[in-house]
């Protein structure tokens, strides 16, 4: 099966915000490789993006190409929205 490319975009941002600067509204190509942002939130969402890439999908999700996860700050938490790209 071919990888496919996921999207992670920040669709909420809790408390005084990232420390690293991540803004509502960014957007970041997952890598399985390597991440182009915090590693506690990579860590977060790598096992469902990872799940995305190959054609999983959630059954708590109404569209099988996406599902959201927050990073684990849980007093300045960033909610990434998770979403396979048509190519």
């Amino acid at each position: 099966m071919k990888e496919k490319k996921v999207i992670a975009k920040v669709i909420e941002v809790r408390g005084k915000g990232c420390d690293l600067g991540i803004k509502l509204g960014d957007e970041y190509v997952i890598d399985i490789n390597k991440s182009e942002f915090c590693g506690w939130a990579y860590n977060a969402i790598f096992p469902y993006a990872f799940a995305l890439k190959f054609g999983g999908t959630f059954p708590w999700e109404k569209e099988g190409n996406t599902t959201c996860v927050a990073c684990p700050d849980p007093y300045n938490t960033v909610v990434f929205r998770l979403t396979v790209l048509d190519e």
